[in-house]
């Protein structure tokens, strides 16, 4: 009898794992969730722009009394700039309102806030999520990430590079403030060969030194530099520390074209990113980005509600906020190991 029990449950565990939907399967069972809701969106534009407001005009009144301690608001006045980011980047995947008019320009406006040219950006990062996991389509949107093989056949300078490029003072500090004060200002590559990027970075531009004209003019030049300087830096660091987390992690996926599927590289090659409350509000549950890539037209403020309906996401990729820190040092992917690796255990 016991045995007769034994074996039943062996047989209903099997037939749960096979009843356990794959990638492709997952991106349809989730579709449905991909509907914007233009009140929300309304919502959620206004408890993020508000604050950012509030908290810069209260550091501005601080800093010109005299209280220097009002420059740490520029640190949750950074969450909500970034809050503000995320906003254009479901704008991008016209995931955040039904009409995709009103998602380019919502996303055009806010670029001019985020220092991103909207076009641009969405161009670039719809490229990162068509070849995401992709060893043959690198170099869209992503972090720049050599395989152990590669690596070894690199010359001396290409090395140097590589590493100074994966140091966490360039990766994390240096590099953000880059990309978002000087690199999206002439992105020369990508505006070769498409007119629309050039147009969306140069009217971002214009529109970026109106609006810092009309703030220096209201609260004096060093002021603005004090407060919103902060703001942008802080912002673009956490920014790009998320990113680097969600594909930078020991067990993501890499593959080569022939082996290479859009469904699996999505589910198993982004992380779920699981932060407590309310780092999850302010990073708009950016953190869920395998189901993001899954499905880039969920809106951000539903996918919480995926993992409340499908738990059996929750665990795919896991990784706490003391876990990420542990991403840091890997840098090369090692195709024997499937699995990302520092220097020292490739051998380097």
């Amino acid at each position: 009898m016991a045995w007769g029990l034994r074996n039943l449950n062996s047989e209903s565990n099997m037939a749960a794992v096979a009843a356990e939907p794959d990638a492709r399967d997952w991106a349809k069972i989730l579709a449905p969730y991909g509907k914007p809701g233009n009140t929300r969106g309304i919502f959620e534009i206004a408890v993020t722009t508000l604050p950012l407001i509030g908290l810069w005009v209260l550091a501005w009144l601080l800093v010109d009394a005299g209280y220097w301690a009002g420059l740490l608001l520029t640190i949750p006045a950074a969450a909500f700039l970034l809050r503000l980011f995320l906003i254009q980047h479901d704008c991008g995947h016209g995931a955040f309102f039904s009409n995709r008019t009103v998602n380019d320009w919502t996303g055009r406006i806010i670029g001019v806030f985020t220092f991103t040219p909207y076009y641009f950006w969405k161009h670039t990062h719809n490229l990162h999520h068509a070849g995401s996991g992709n060893l043959c389509r690198r170099g869209f949107g992503d972090i720049s990430t050599l395989t152990v093989e590669e690596y070894r056949a690199a010359s001396s300078w290409k090395r140097l590079i590589y590493r100074l490029y994966r140091n966490p003072i360039i990766m994390f500090v240096v590099g953000p403030g880059y990309i978002f004060l000087f690199d999206q200002r002439l992105p020369l590559g990508q505006m070769r060969k498409n007119w629309r990027s050039w147009g969306s970075t140069m009217g971002t531009n214009v529109s970026i030194a109106v609006v810092s004209a009309l703030l220096i003019w209201l609260v004096g030049f060093q002021t603005f530099l004090l407060i919103q300087l902060p703001i942008v830096l802080i912002a673009a660091s956490v920014g790009v520390w998320l990113f680097f987390v969600q594909h930078q992690f020991e067990d993501s996926s890499w593959d080569h074209n022939d082996d290479w599927n859009r469904h699996e590289a999505a589910l198993h090659g982004s992380s779920h990113y699981d932060l407590p409350q309310p780092l999850r509000w302010l990073t708009a549950n950016i953190g869920l980005h395998h189901i993001h890539h899954l499905s880039s037209r969920i809106p951000y403020y539903r996918l919480s509600r995926v993992v409340k309906d499908h738990p059996s996401l929750k665990d795919i990729n896991r990784l706490t906020l003391l876990q990420s820190f542990k991403c840091v040092p890997l840098t090369l992917w090692d195709e024997s190991s499937r699995s990302m690796v520092k220097f020292s255990k490739a051998g380097f």
